[in-house]
């Protein structure tokens, strides 16, 4: 009984003190009771060990820590800028990763070789090499792309560019391994190019850098990005560019793009929206793994199915497309190709074959590091002494 009259008194205090208590400092019991909310980038990081850490096995732990720790970038330099940024790059300890690179060939492994080259267990077209080209040869690349990054190890910031007289800035900040997807597109003078998902528009950039394009479609699907788009453009290029005959800038669906314009263009660059695992890791605003963008992020492997499909379809015959995103996800990258290889034949009558895209893996092994063993594609895989990345890319060519 004294325990009962105890508990009924110290229960009256309570509730005496919460009386007494503001209301603005007062906890809502419900609230109090509530399980803290999972931000998206814990839920990220929760998805990716459960599904990369099987996917890359041993390598999991230091892409991780790589994938949570500060990136590098590179500057993709600006030839129509008139400011000479070059030499004080250099000066700084940059070193233009294009020019160099590993240029002595290489036996390719009997293992790889078979894998690559013949493809059985998927069927998949792949482009044979002539014995000849069994030793890998550099490829020539344009002699006008130049990026610029600090050495392996070091993470220094590169400052912001400066405008020129004309107002337009010398360098574009980007991770360096994406400059490699054009780089491997292969542009040569002449060519009609399409970027059927342009924004932000460092690839378009990069592409531009050729000097070789004759005309240049870059398209992105919502208003918003393509504003964006427009805005990088006009910070980089001079006005003359900017003509229906030189470069043309558009916001259509790009999955339908099909029924736009087919048989049209020598080179097509399909960047697809993707989980973009990096940003999903250090960013909640915006982030794919947002609870709300669950159905969004689920729908991600067919939106980028059809993407390259409409890639494919707009390609001419003979022309190259290039498929690339930056996740590790073989979901989005190798399904993703294999399937569109399987519809471009069975439903659009269009036979493509895989590019091998060793050669390039090849010239630039000091600059980053690749994923080992991919039978489709390749990818640069973030790493502590040089953190680009992740870039998955897949070259086809349209055979009919």
């Amino acid at each position: 009984m004294a325990l009962l009259m105890d508990t009924r008194l110290l229960l009256r205090k309570v509730k005496d003190l919460r009386s007494l208590t503001p209301r603005r400092h007062r906890v809502k019991e419900k609230w109090a009771t509530t399980r803290a909310k999972c931000p998206a980038s814990s839920l990220a990081l929760q998805y990716f060990d459960a599904n990369y850490s099987a996917h890359l096995g041993e390598l999991w732990p230091s892409v991780r820590v790589a994938l949570l720790s500060e990136r590098k970038y590179g500057a993709l330099l600006n030839n129509f800028s008139h400011e000479d940024v070059l030499a004080d790059l250099q000066a700084r300890g940059c070193r233009d990763f294009i020019n160099d690179t590993d240029t002595e060939a290489q036996p390719c492994s009997e293992e790889k070789s078979e894998t690559c080259l013949e493809e059985e267990s998927n069927n998949l077209p792949v482009k044979k090499p002539d014995i000849d080209d069994q030793l890998l040869s550099p490829l020539k690349l344009s002699p006008n792309i130049k990026c610029v990054v600090f050495p392996r190890g070091d993470l220094t910031r590169f400052k912001p560019a400066r405008p020129d007289m004309e107002r337009l800035l010398g360098y574009y900040l980007m991770d360096a391994a994406s400059v490699l997807p054009c780089l491997a597109l292969d542009v040569q003078e002449g060519h009609n190019v399409l970027d059927l998902c342009a924004a932000p528009g460092g690839k378009a950039l990069t592409l531009l850098q050729t000097q070789a394009i004759r005309f240049l479609c870059v398209n992105d699907s919502t208003a918003s990005r393509t504003t964006r788009l427009r805005k990088v453009l006009h910070s980089y290029l001079p006005k003359h560019f900017f003509t229906e005959k030189n470069l043309r800038i558009t916001t259509f669906d790009g999955t339908k793009w099909g029924e736009i314009e087919r048989n049209t263009f020598d080179r097509v660059l399909v960047d697809v929206p993707c989980t973009t695992d990096r940003h999903s890791l250090i960013e909640d605003d915006n982030n794919i793994f947002n609870k709300i963008r669950t159905g969004e992020r689920r729908k991600l492997p067919q939106l980028q199915l059809e993407l390259l499909l409409a890639g494919i379809q707009a390609a001419c015959l003979g022309g190259e497309i290039m498929y690339s995103t930056c996740t590790l996800s073989p979901i989005q990258n190798l399904s993703v190709v294999e399937q569109a290889v399987h519809l471009a034949r069975e439903n659009h009558g269009i036979s493509v074959e895989v590019v091998d895209l060793r050669p390039l893996t090849h010239m630039f092994r000091k600059t980053f590091h690749f994923a080992p063993d991919l039978h489709l594609g390749e990818m640069v895989i973030p790493h502590l002494a040089a953190n680009f990345g992740p870039i998955y890319m897949c070259k086809l060519r349209r055979l009919t």
